[in-house]
Formats: structure tokens, C-alpha cells, sequence
């Protein structure tokens, strides 16, 4: 028995005529009238020497046959068009695709966009906001920003910030509360989206490292980081912040962070491409654009005694 496979374009009419379980449909999906689909499928069933649809009235159905050749053969194209969009890609410098949380790319990102822009005006940048995990192919992504613990996998994977935490507040309300005990009388702002890391980073942590007892049991809670820095700049509180994701309100004077204690996080952002995809022109001036921005967060730790969250429990 010869293993020679049939046309592709046999196997693509199959492939489609299964999906759908429509001649018509997938004459429509392929762009051929259905006689020529139909006629592609009788090759296909020709060279098999059994048949893979049984005819019926205005409908079809797989036999035996189909039933076992479907599954392949969809596998089969979808791996053959992963592979052609990945190809495309490698001539593709000057869109650049970037993917990272809803928090990161509203707070770091998105203000310092113009900025990339201005440096490098031959890539466009398109932003994907999400958290959910990423298949560089699938989703045609050519960079991921992702915050935790790594193990990234068969990736190119590079730390970008150390995450630490300190209260943040507008400079009003920090000339009343000019010292840690003062912030037993300040609504605190709860960024619930810490709760997801390993060890605990909340008010209680900070607290205990700064030696000061809070009730961090009431004030308004936030599912993002982001929208809780944003009420503690409108003045509603005072925030846990994150320096990755308040650099540029500190900047501005928009929040302070005026006590020397914080707290480091074991988890961190990572700058995430395929591997190999780091040295192409474009992923490559970008990756550099990060990391030069990055250097500016880091004077916001100096003067201050950042303490682990592992030496807290």
C-alpha cells in the first residue's frame, strides 16, 4: 500500500467540507463553486478507495473513513498556517506587536508610547492588553511583558523591574500624614490584585516591616492595580503602590511616596519573545527602549530600606 498523499488541494476540501459539515459552506470558505469542491473530495475518495461522506438528502455525514482522517487534517493545515504567519513574519520589522496586563500597559506603557514613537518612528506599535496567556503564533504577537515568577518555558525570557511597594499619596495629603503612625487615621486603598502573589504583599506586610500596627480590615478595595493608583491620585486615600506602575505619577508630583520602607515582591516583569526573535531589528530596539526607560524608576529606591516579603513571614 503506497503512503503517497493526495493533492493538498483534495485534503483542503476535505478539511473544510468536515469543519463544516457543508459542501456548500466550505465551497464558500475556499472560494470554488461546490461542483469543484464536490469533485475534489471523489479524487480524494478515489486515491483512498473508500468513501469519507455519506450523501444525503441536503446534508452530508463522515463514515468511518472521515471520522478517522478529520482530526489529522485539520491538525494538520492549522499547524501549516501557524507556520506560514511565523515565516511571514521574520520580513516584518515595521509593526511590532506588544502584549502585556491592562495595568502595565495603562501605566507604563501607554504614557511613554509618543516617546518610542519619536525614537524609532520606521516601527508602529500595536498594544494587546490582556493577561491570559499568549501562543506567539495563534495570536501573531511578537512581545510579551508578563509579571510573576517566570518559568517561562523554551522562550526568550529577561527580568525587567523589581517590584517593591510603598504607601503613595497626593502631597496634600502626605503634609498631614508626614510619618507611619499617622497612617493609622488614613483610608488605606487595597489593591486586591496582589492577592495573587506567593507571598503576601499587603498593608499587614508593610506594616510589620515599618513596625507601625494598621487596621488594614476597611477602605475601598480595587481588582486592578491601576484603578487603585488612580483613586489614590484623585485623593481618596492612600495606596500600597507599586513603583513599576507609579513612576510616572511620581514623576509628575501626582503621588508621593514619602516613607523610606518598602517592601520587595519575588515575583517580577519579564520582557518575553520566541527565542532567537530577540536579535531582530525591531524586537531588539525595542527590548533596549525598555530597559533604557526602566533606569528612571530606579531612583525612586534610592535613600530607602526595601525589605523582602520572604523576611516578613
Amino acid at each position: 500500500m503506497s503512503d503517497r498523499l493526495p493533492p493538498l488541494t483534495a485534503l483542503r476540501a476535505f478539511e473544510a467540507a468536515a469543519r463544516h459539515m457543508s459542501f456548500a459552506k466550505a465551497a464558500a470558505e475556499l472560494n470554488v463553486t461546490p461542483a469543484a469542491l464536490s469533485y475534489q473530495i471523489k479524487a480524494l475518495e478515489a486515491d483512498l478507495g473508500m468513501p469519507v461522506f455519506r450523501r444525503l438528502n441536503r446534508a452530508v455525514a463522515l463514515t468511518e473513513a472521515g471520522r478517522s482522517l478529520a482530526p489529522g487534517t485539520t491538525d494538520a493545515f492549522a499547524a501549516l498556517q501557524a507556520a506560514w504567519r511565523t515565516t511571514k513574519r521574520l520580513n516584518d520589522n515595521g509593526v511590532l506587536t506588544v502584549t502585556a496586563g491592562p495595568a502595565f500597559t495603562s501605566k507604563w506603557l501607554a504614557p511613554r508610547m509618543y516617546d518610542f514613537a519619536q525614537a524609532h518612528p520606521e516601527i508602529e506599535l500595536r498594544f494587546l492588553a490582556t493577561l491570559r496567556i499568549i501562543d506567539f503564533d495563534r495570536d501573531e504577537v511578537d512581545v510579551a511583558i508578563r509579571f510573576g515568577l517566570g518559568n517561562d518555558g523554551d522562550v526568550y525570557s529577561r527580568p525587567l523591574i523589581e517590584e517593591w511597594m510603598t504607601p503613595m499619596m497626593t502631597p496634600a495629603m502626605a503634609a498631614e500624614c508626614d510619618r507611619p503612625e499617622k497612617l493609622a487615621g488614613a483610608t488605606l486603598i487595597h489593591d486586591d490584585s496582589i492577592s495573587s502573589f506567593k507571598v503576601p504583599m499587603g498593608w499587614e506586610a508593610w506594616g510589620k516591616a515599618a513596625g507601625v500596627t494598621l487596621d488594614h480590615t476597611h477602605g475601598p478595595r480595587f481588582s486592578q492595580a491601576d484603578h487603585a493608583l488612580d483613586a489614590a491620585i484623585g485623593g481618596a486615600g492612600v495606596v500600597l503602590g507599586r513603583v513599576s506602575l507609579a513612576t510616572r505619577a511620581l514623576e509628575a508630583g501626582r503621588l508621593v511616596a514619602p516613607f523610606e520602607i518598602g517592601v520587595i515582591s519575588q515575583a517580577q516583569f519579564r520582557f518575553i519573545c520566541p527565542a532567537g526573535f530577540e536579535t531582530r531589528p525591531h524586537i531588539a530596539a525595542f527590548e533596549a527602549w525598555v530597559m533604557d526607560e526602566i533606569k528612571t524608576s530606579r531612583r525612586f529606591a534610592e535613600g530607602r530600606r526595601l525589605i523582602p516579603a520572604t523576611d516578613l513571614l
